[in-house]
């Protein structure tokens, strides 16, 4: 339909070129710039004016708009040109008019959507309308047209298609008015009985000529609810399809489908379709599988995308998969520019603000965002950036994969990142970005302080606090938190990094450490640190450069790269003694006291962890008070104090705290589990099973680790030695999961003493000797010491010379640990 028509010359069409020469009169253009005003071919507005062809209704439409005219009065002679009347019959046999077909040819490549196509028919079936949705180039107009030619043999009165062109470049929507003479018309309803005008009019005239036909129409590329609403099928047996890249919220009667990306193997059968590859290992795609990949891949699985690559590799059989892959790499014009086309229309549809926040989430530096930080990269209230998300999840520009969780497809990115860089300054840009970075520094610091490390930190102060935060009512929020944003945090600490913002660097990682603790191991938290040290060195803050080195030092420890973390700490001591920050030392000689008890100390690291409760309590932080006070405890009951640790651990757990699995806490358990096992082996059970109850709900591996190791060594003072086996074998497949061998060198040693007891003799002389491959290399000399002393207990019986070499090495390595034996 709207097609131009050939007609002979006669008296209407003269009448009308000379109506249309006089609009051209009054605009005072000549044909070329009265083309270019309204959209039109010049060559076509020549015929037009010169009566030699007869110009489709749009075209008066838009001649009478530029000048201001009403177009209504030319209708009955555009029609009686457009329609002359035929000549008589050379018979009086009636001729039945052939039923209008104007659908679009059905896609020869329609792949997968099978979900989809049986959701249209059945809403069709069911409703007698229904509108598909979903963002440009994923498939819309190819489904309802597939869809409508399934339907056809349904409704033999005929099959209409109109284009409302509520997305295309260089024109506006068809207006309801046109559209509804334009099917009237196609239907072959007479002149007269078309009303001259009024939309509501001309809507029931439509309908009822509906309600006695079968007919099905495709009302394609919808611009909104009001525009549609005229052109729906009232009461009878007709249906309409609706495409549309905005979701018609309006039309409560019309159930949608939405579009989404094809699946992988519809994305990989519709490319070899559509570039006429014969499949198998014999086509190109299947003899290049990598670079088929990519295409897919660099495609996002969007139709249109993917029908364009596939176009350039049917057109150019000398091409290799691999060459297609360079060029759309490289950036291939011709297929950015079409999909950039198509994609910018929809941006068109959006007012100021929604368009502004659609280039500035090409900015962010995630796969999937929040409305958190959209209000922080906008700059706007959190209730206006939900508002403007929404509007955009209704134009399909953005995609809500959870509730609570956005994102945009890839080729949408980067249209999003290009149209940023074109049409906002660097300086705009540049500050959109400096807010993102801002509010993850701050939302990571929310969270880490609902789940502290270790006590409560110095809180963030890379730029100002976002207006708009996330609140974390509890650890588990904080942690589920930290779990949705990891990616969107490294890539923002990776951005940060990238344009030189040191502050973010700087602090990010410190924000980090209880998240990495409970799902990430150690290695990458080296990583972070070793970058964050390097920022504050240039950004010269003291104190902020004293807790780097500290930062930096605790995880190379966790790593079990001991040597390093005690320089890193003999560097942070002398800032942290400059700052005069009381809760900063307090938390280094908190650290220092763990290393020292590793590397073998016994009067060091007692002093370090009373001296951190002092400082704590100078601080005011009864919290660190309390972690200083259970790492004594646990240090006593290593030394055989147990009444003293127990006594200790008794009173950390007197201390109140809301999180029942709080460090201290829980610290405190399991070292009354293990100090009290002998006398009270009840009481001894039931802290260790809430210890790794609570560990459990916590999701700290590491912790369920120890509180099992620990378990299996309460137990096996108990005699109850085939639990505790199974309590250290199910502590060493954690440490497997975690796939930090170095931890193991904690466990290793009291794994054997309970294996030499429950009579697996060579099971203990194997868990020692790993132990005393792993202690030198890691600096636990104490550890290394017990390994000699357990392979001689294990050999006295068997090889009474080897078993005294070594337990003279255990002699040796005591008399070497720094301060007194252990």
């Amino acid at each position: 339909m709207g097609n131009e028509e050939r007609a002979p010359q006669s008296g209407p069409q003269e009448e009308l070129a000379a109506r249309l020469r006089l609009l051209q009169e009054l605009s005072g253009l000549g044909v070329r710039a009265l083309a270019r005003e309204t959209g039109l071919s010049s060559s076509s507005l020549s015929r037009y004016l010169g009566g030699q062809t007869v110009p489709p209704w749009p075209a008066v439409i838009a001649l009478c708009r530029l000048v201001k005219r009403d177009p209504r009065p030319l209708r009955p002679l555009w029609e009686r040109t457009s329609n002359p009347l035929p000549a008589p019959p050379k018979s009086s046999r009636v001729v039945p008019p052939v039923p209008r077909n104007d659908l679009p040819r059905d896609a020869a490549d329609f792949t997968g959507r099978e979900a989809e196509l049986a959701a249209v028919l059945a809403t069709v079936e069911t409703h007698g309308a229904v509108s598909v949705d979903g963002m440009a180039g994923v498939g819309k107009t190819c489904l309802a047209v597939h869809a409508a030619h399934r339907l056809a043999d349904s409704y033999p009165d005929g099959r209409l298609y109109v284009d409302l062109h509520g997305f295309t470049d260089g024109r506006p929507p068809l207006d309801p008015d046109s559209a509804l003479r334009m099917l009237l018309g196609a239907l072959g309803v007479p002149s007269e009985r078309v009303p001259q005008e009024g939309v509501e009019q001309l809507a029931a005239c439509w309908r009822s000529e509906l309600a006695r036909r079968k007919v099905v129409v495709v009302l394609d590329n919808a611009a909104d609810a009001e525009q549609v609403r005229p052109l729906l099928p009232g009461a009878g047996p007709s249906v309409a399809l609706i495409t549309s890249r905005n979701r018609l919220l309006g039309l409560d009667e019309v159930p949608p489908v939405s579009l989404d990306v094809l699946g992988p193997e519809e994305s990989a059968e519709l490319l070899a379709r559509a570039s006429g590859d014969p499949g198998g290992p014999d086509g190109r795609l299947g003899r290049e599988p990598e670079s088929a990949a990519e295409v897919l891949r660099l495609c996002g699985r969007l139709p249109l995308a993917l029908r364009l690559a596939a176009a350039r590799l049917r057109h150019r059989p000398g091409w290799t998969v691999g060459i297609l892959v360079e060029r759309m790499t490289q950036g291939g014009a011709a297929f950015d520019a079409e999909f950039g086309a198509a994609l910018a229309m929809s941006v068109r549809q959006l007012n100021r603000a929604q368009a502004r926040l659609f280039r500035m989430l090409g900015l962010l530096p995630g796969a999937s965002f929040d409305e958190y930080v959209v209000a922080a990269l906008a700059d706007v209230p959190l209730h206006t950036a939900q508002e403007m998300l929404e509007d955009l999840l209704d134009a399909h520009l953005v995609q809500q994969p959870t509730p609570d969780r956005y994102r945009l497809h890839d080729l949408v990115h980067q249209h999003a990142r290009r149209a940023a860089a074109e049409q906002d300054s660097a300086a705009e840009r540049e500050r959109a970005l400096v807010r993102v970075l801002d509010y993850y520094v701050h939302a990571a610091s929310a969270a880490d302080a609902a789940m502290p490390f270790v006590s409560p930190g110095r809180a963030a102060s890379a730029g100002p606090v976002p207006a708009a935060l996330p609140r974390f009512a509890d650890k588990n929020a904080a942690l589920s938190w930290f779990v949705a944003e990891y990616g969107n945090l490294i890539a923002a600490f990776e951005t940060a990094a990238a344009v030189g913002a040191d502050a973010h660097v700087c602090e990010l990682p410190r924000f980090l450490r209880a998240y990495f603790a409970r799902r990430c191991g150690t290695t990458h938290l080296n990583f972070l640190f070793e970058r964050s040290l390097a920022a504050a060195e240039r950004l010269g803050d003291p104190l902020q450069l004293a807790e780097a080195h500290s930062d930096l030092g605790f995880a190379r420890y966790n790593a079990g790269r001991t040597e390093e973390a005690a320089a890193l700490y003999e560097a942070a001591g002398v800032g942290v003694s400059e700052a005069g920050d009381r809760q900063a030392e307090a938390e280094l000689a908190l650290r220092r006291g763990y290393l020292s008890w590793d590397t073998g100390h016994v009067d060091e690291p007692l002093a370090l962890f009373r001296r951190a409760g002092e400082l704590y309590g100078e601080a005011g932080s009864p919290t660190g008070a309390a972690y200083a006070a259970a790492a004594e405890a646990w240090a006593l009951l290593q030394l055989g104090q147990r009444e003293e640790a127990a006594r200790l651990a008794r009173e950390v757990l007197a201390v109140p705290h809301a999180d029942p699995a709080w460090p201290p806490r829980l610290t405190a358990r399991i070292t009354l589990g293990v100090a009290v096992a002998d006398e009270e082996p009840e009481e001894a059970a039931e802290h260790l099973r809430q210890a790794l109850e609570l560990s459990r709900d916590d999701g700290h591996l590491h912790n369920q680790a120890w509180g099992l190791n620990c378990q299996g060594v309460a137990l096996r003072r108990m005699g109850r030695y085939e639990e505790a086996l199974a309590s250290h074998r199910e502590a060493f497949a954690l440490l497997d999961e975690l796939f930090e061998e170095h931890w193991k060198i904690r466990f290793l040693n009291g794994y054997g003493e309970t294996c030499r007891l429950a009579g697996l003799p060579e099971e203990a002389l194997r868990l020692h000797r790993q132990a005393l491959e792993l202690a030198p290399g890691l600096g636990y000399r104490y550890e290394e010491a017990l390994a000699h002393e357990g392979i001689a207990t294990v050999l006295d019986a068997t090889d009474p010379a080897t078993a005294a070499e070594h337990r003279e090495a255990g002699r040796a390595a005591r008399r070497e640990l720094v301060g007194a034996g252990r």
